[in-house]
């Protein structure tokens, strides 16, 4: 079973960047999926979940109307959309199952090596 997250690279404050998470070994089809951060010196963050059947999502406050998470069950593969990006958003990101709840931040189960995102100009 293996995730393994790609795309992250060095962003402007505005700017855009698209993360891809490729899995293998199992179908995400029946998973909720989702990305949570790592920044140095700071606690993990979620970001969010996307749920595999209601459609629900969550999406941290931080990130709100800015990124976007979505799937492709026929590829196998999970995107994060990162949109007006901020300096702050510098983290490395980790794609993940996660279990989403109503009311209460996701829980990540299961992750693959993150990939580095740094917002600088």
């Amino acid at each position: 079973v293996q995730l393994q997250a790609s795309g992250g690279g060095l962003g402007q404050p505005g700017g855009s960047l698209r993360l891809s998470c490729a899995a293998s070994g199992f179908t995400l089809d029946y998973y909720d999926m989702g990305w949570f951060r790592q920044a140095p010196g700071k606690e993990r963050e979620g970001v969010t979940c996307l749920s595999s059947s209601s459609g629900s999502t969550y999406s941290a406050d931080s990130v709100k109307g800015r990124f976007t998470t979505s799937r492709d069950n026929a590829k196998n593969t999970v995107y994060l959309q990162m949109n007006s990006l901020k300096p702050e958003d510098t983290a490395v990101y980790y794609c993940a199952i996660c279990t989403i709840a109503a009311g209460t931040p996701p829980e990540y189960d299961y992750w693959g090596q993150g990939t580095q995102v740094t917002v600088s100009s």
